[in-house]
């Protein structure tokens, strides 16, 4: 078992400033997948701030007509789906499990840190790795490559698994700032479980909250450790109006493409290729991956910076200001 050697996560600025002796305000931070245009939260009223959130409030039935999910399928509210993949582990005995090599790796150190067998896997080797597995984690698109699962491939896995008792497990916490299908309308299937975010494409990331779709019995079991309260009331009622927010949706999802298609261009403009399908960040492949980290950062600009493969990930740019501070950094680059 290996996991990609990388920076922890994206967003350590404090640590950044730190190690750079560049304050924090100076800074322009690319390292999470996070969207620079969020939802506009408007004043939240008294009494959420004022008394406990309660289950009834009709966050759940929301969630359920925003992404259409089928009746006899747990739909159940919780604090970021980083709580979720904590918790899942625990859910089974010591089993072997697949996650994606390279990709997030708290899929993984969840797992191993509950006694369970982790393997990484490219997504070349997993057809051949799938009879030895009783869980397979996928992240639809990858975190942090970008690469899209299609949906056939996606059920085959998943049939394959439930045929034996196992899971597959699908964080589709970018999905929708891509072209790619949910597995969401196929949840109540035993084994099948999806994570679906609200920090990054509604731009929401401080408010930790997410969704687990899976069978009922599945998600009571999840929702029974996590213990009462667990998501926050300001957190809930701005997760119900967000996501009744179609119209907003609509435009952020042509915003967000137009933005990754500029940073694609003034990547491309320095000898840097973008790839993947997700329109929240562009993942680079090079060889001197880290000598461009490290001149980015001496300018104030951070990326995310991966050794295994060597590779950079881009977050968006969030307005033609930005968009001109990296271009001149990139075009200051040593290689």
């Amino acid at each position: 078992m290996s996991f990609p050697v990388c920076e922890h996560h994206g967003g350590r600025l404090h640590e950044a400033a730190r190690r750079w002796g560049i304050p924090v305000s100076d800074w322009l931070d690319l390292s999470t997948g996070i969207s620079p245009f969020g939802w506009p939260v408007p004043v939240l009223p008294a009494s959420v701030w004022q008394r406990l959130p309660e289950e009834d409030d009709g966050l759940a039935a929301c969630c359920r007509h925003w992404l259409a999910v089928p009746a006899d399928a747990g739909c159940l509210p919780v604090p970021g789906s980083q709580a979720a993949l904590q918790l899942l582990p625990r859910l089974r005995t010591p089993c072997r499990v697949g996650v994606p090599s390279p990709g997030y790796r708290e899929h993984g150190l969840a797992w191993q840190r509950e006694g369970h067998s982790v393997v990484s896997l490219s997504f070349e080797q997993i057809d051949a790795a799938l009879p030895d597995l009783d869980v397979l984690v996928c992240i639809n698109p990858n975190n942090p490559t970008g690469h899209l699962y299609s949906l056939d491939t996606l059920l085959r896995w998943h049939q394959q698994l439930a045929e034996k008792g196992g899971w597959l497990i699908v964080d589709e916490a970018f999905l929708d700032a891509s072209e790619g299908e949910s597995l969401v309308s196929h949840c109540g299937k035993p084994g099948l479980i999806v994570l679906r975010s609200l920090g990054k494409f509604f731009g929401l990331a401080g408010v930790r909250a997410g969704l687990v779709l899976a069978p009922m019995a599945l998600c009571a079991a999840l929702d029974e450790r996590l213990g009462p309260w667990a998501l926050s009331h300001p957190a809930r009622w701005v997760m119900t109006q967000a996501v009744q927010d179609r119209e907003w949706q609509q435009q952020q999802r042509q915003r967000l493409r137009q933005a990754r298609r500029r940073l694609n261009g003034l990547l491309a403009q320095s000898g840097l290729f973008p790839q993947g399908d997700s329109d929240l960040f562009a993942w680079c492949l090079h060889d001197k991956a880290e000598t461009i980290r490290n001149s980015l950062a001496r300018q104030g600009i951070l990326v995310r910076h991966f050794d295994k493969p060597g590779a950079l990930r881009f977050g968006l740019l969030g307005n033609e200001n930005d968009e001109q501070r990296l271009l001149l950094a990139l075009q200051a680059l040593p290689v």
